[in-house]
Formats: structure tokens, C-alpha cells, sequence
């Protein structure tokens, strides 16, 4: 059985740190309210903080965990206990990130009754997020390590984009039931409104063609290009 947690010259590591990511437990608190091992939500922070301005500074590639202890303050010996590779710490910086992204997402969703503004705020909020430098050198490193670590690319779609489209839709779905629009299949649906979305922004920016982040009034443009033909295929009966 593979090691949940391999040591950074453990062969393929970055395969079982997306596991052991959303797996692992924090070790046991100790008597008298002590903090175990690992364990201490503001120490892991300081970590997470360093790591983010490593990788963000000089890549994933180049990043060592040397560089990351430097930035975050902390010891080596810290770091390991609460991150066992590079790989893993990256993993978690996703992790962390995906589940900020999520939370402003799942309150956008509550509001069945106007979903053009809803729609238009998530699709900006969307855009945004997925055209931004921090999301796309993270998008470039996953895709380059897929091939060979096929279960990286799958943890990284299902966790993310698919994720995020399971919510889409079933928001949609709530709203065609508040008669507010009028969706056969919310899944399709889906996928068509966050694909216009990102229509011409998210690839050139992924394979660098565009080297820098759109300006707001040019996601703005897109998005309410993409509101319109959705709406035009998918408002309420009678519009």
C-alpha cells in the first residue's frame, strides 16, 4: 500500500499529497488544551502564507521548501510536520484557495427570484478568478504533471471545475422550479453558460498568448454577451 504522506523523494509524490490533502486529520489535541503536532491552525497559516509568495514569486518548479521556510519564518523541521513535500503544500494552497472561491459562490446561489444578476455576478466572479495569474500558473502545473499523474488532473477537474458546475446546475435547477427560467437540462445548461463566460478570456490566457489579466470592463463585456444568449435560450415561459 502506498504512503498517504511520502517523503519529498518519494517517487510521484505530488499523486498521493492531492489524497492526503483532503484526507488528513489533524494529530490530537494534547492534555491541557495543547495543540498536537501540526496542529495549529495559525502555524499552518504563516506556512501557507510563505508558500504563497514563493510559488507566486518564482513557480512551482523552481519553489524549494527551503524558499518557503525563509519566507514563512518557520524552521524545516516545522514545515515537514505540517507539509511532507512541496508537492503536498501546493496541493493544499489549491485546496485552500478552491474552498475561499466555493464559499462567495455558494452565496451568490441563494437567490433563485433574479438569476440575470445572479448569473452576471457569478460569471464575473468566474472569469475573474479563473483568468488570474495565481489560478493559471496552478492550471499550467497540474496540466503539465496530468500525463503522468493522471490521478492529479482528475482530483484537480472533479475538486474544481466539475464541482463547480454541479453547482451551476443546480442552482439553475432551483430556478427553473421558482419559474424564473426555463431549463430542461440544467447540466448542459450548465457548462454552456460558464464556457460563454470565459469565451475568449481563459485559453489565450492559459497558453500565454495574453500575458497579463483581462481589465474588468473587458470581463464585463463577455459575461453580459454570455447573459444575453443564455437568457435569450433559457428565460422564463412568456418572456
Amino acid at each position: 500500500m502506498n504512503n498517504p504522506f511520502p517523503r519529498p523523494e518519494d517517487k510521484d509524490p505530488l499523486v498521493a499529497a492531492g489524497t492526503a490533502a483532503r484526507q488528513a486529520k489533524p494529530a490530537t489535541a494534547e492534555a491541557g488544551g495543547r495543540k498536537g503536532a501540526g496542529e495549529d491552525p495559525q502555524k499552518r497559516e504563516q506556512i501557507m502564507a510563505g508558500a504563497r509568495e514563493v510559488f507566486g514569486a518564482l513557480g512551482f518548479d523552481t519553489a524549494s521548501m527551503s524558499d518557503v521556510t525563509r519566507a514563512a519564518g518557520v524552521s524545516k523541521s516545522t514545515l515537514y510536520v505540517y507539509f511532507r513535500s512541496k508537492e503536498e503544500l501546493f496541493t493544499a494552497l489549491i485546496a485552500d484557495e478552491r474552498e475561499r472561491y466555493f464559499a462567495r459562490i455558494e452565496k451568490i446561489f441563494s437567490d433563485t427570484l433574479h438569476p440575470e444578476e445572479t448569473l452576471r455576478t457569478y460569471g464575473i466572479l468566474l472569469a475573474t478568478k479563473l483568468t488570474s495569474e495565481k489560478v493559471v500558473r496552478a492550471s499550467r502545473t497540474v496540466i503539465a504533471v496530468a500525463d503522468r499523474m493522471p490521478d492529479v488532473g482528475r482530483d484537480f477537474y472533479e475538486e474544481g471545475p466539475q464541482r463547480g458546475v454541479l453547482l451551476l446546475a443546480h442552482y439553475l435547477s432551483a430556478a427553473h422550479d421558482a419559474g424564473t427560467l426555463t431549463v430542461a437540462d440544467p447540466h448542459r445548461a450548465a457548462i454552456q453558460f460558464i464556457e460563454l463566460s470565459m469565451a475568449g478570456l481563459y485559453r489565450p490566457r492559459l497558453f500565454n498568448h495574453v500575458a497579463s489579466d483581462p481589465v474588468p470592463a473587458e470581463i464585463e463585456a463577455v459575461v453580459d454577451s454570455a447573459l444575453a444568449l443564455f437568457m435569450a435560450g433559457y428565460g422564463p415561459r412568456g418572456r
